[in-house]
């Protein structure tokens, strides 16, 4: 569990944060007091987050503009806290980056830069910063999966693989640090309206609050929204798996379902 006490006057990471679900994100952990490292590709966003944030709430906004797909950026992103002397004491791993489409007409160069950014980039960067906080007794690590973790998803193949790895990856990491005063916690939105993801309803701002309640509980992962969870139960759970894939697969083909694609 981590309050939001402990959270105040210290650092949070926030990758992805310069639109969507980590802006929104990055937007409560400011009004909660805490200091903020956004990373995104984009310096100009970048910067307009960090002049805003720091206008609202009155906290230290620093940016680093860098793509998560490029093979030592978790090195490097960590390195550049290190030299800052900045202690992190929440990671947000929300970067993330979809591709929808068959398998068979998509581009494997495009795919291995998704894994890079959905599955490489975050276990790495979470290796890297995690042991400080477990040496410090205190800290947090939120990933951002998805519903796509817990049901089929044709047409979103490689996106929902890597989600499933996330939420995987995170239990089992909640798992190890049992009894070490870190937080470990996935948190998985449906579709979220996004600048890449027009039609959905909910909103990035409710996906936050989800965020920052999950802080403070002690599961190790949590779906957003009570309609979300239960189609996920469903789809993962209920149905056998031909009758799911089927479903999902007609809904998909009519394109009836937009990805919660968040910026990288």
């Amino acid at each position: 569990m981590t309050t939001a006490a402990q959270m105040r006057d210290k650092f949070a990471v926030v990758t992805g944060a310069s639109t969507g679900i980590g802006a929104a994100v990055a937007e409560r952990l400011a009004a909660a007091g805490m200091h903020l490292v956004l990373v995104a590709r984009g310096a100009d966003k970048l910067d307009k987050a960090a002049e805003r944030l720091t206008r609202r709430h009155g906290v230290t906004v620093r940016t680093v503009p860098l793509d998560l797909a490029t093979a030592d950026a978790p090195t490097r992103l960590a390195r550049t806290l290190a030299d800052q002397g900045i202690e992190v004491e929440v990671l947000v791993n929300n970067a993330g980056v979809s591709s929808r489409g068959p398998v068979i007409d998509g581009d494997p160069a495009r795919f291995r830069s998704l894994i890079d950014v959905n599955v490489t980039a975050l276990t790495e960067l979470t290796a890297l910063l995690m042991p400080a906080m477990v040496a410090r007794g205190r800290g947090a690590v939120v990933t951002i999966a998805s519903t796509g973790a817990y049901m089929p998803a044709p047409y979103l193949a490689v996106y929902a693989a890597t989600k499933a790895y996330v939420v995987s990856f995170t239990r089992a990491l909640w798992a190890e640090t049992r009894g070490t005063g870190v937080r470990v916690v996935a948190v998985s939105p449906g579709p979220t309206r996004t600048p890449m993801n027009t039609r959905a309803t909910r909103s990035p701002e409710t996906v936050a609050d989800t965020v920052f309640r999950a802080l403070s509980g002690n599961g190790p992962a949590v779906i957003d929204g009570r309609a979300n969870a239960l189609i996920a139960f469903l789809f993962g759970r209920v149905l056998p798996t031909r009758v799911g894939l089927a479903v999902a697969r007609r809904i998909m083909a009519r394109g009836g379902v937009q990805q919660d694609t968040v910026p990288a």
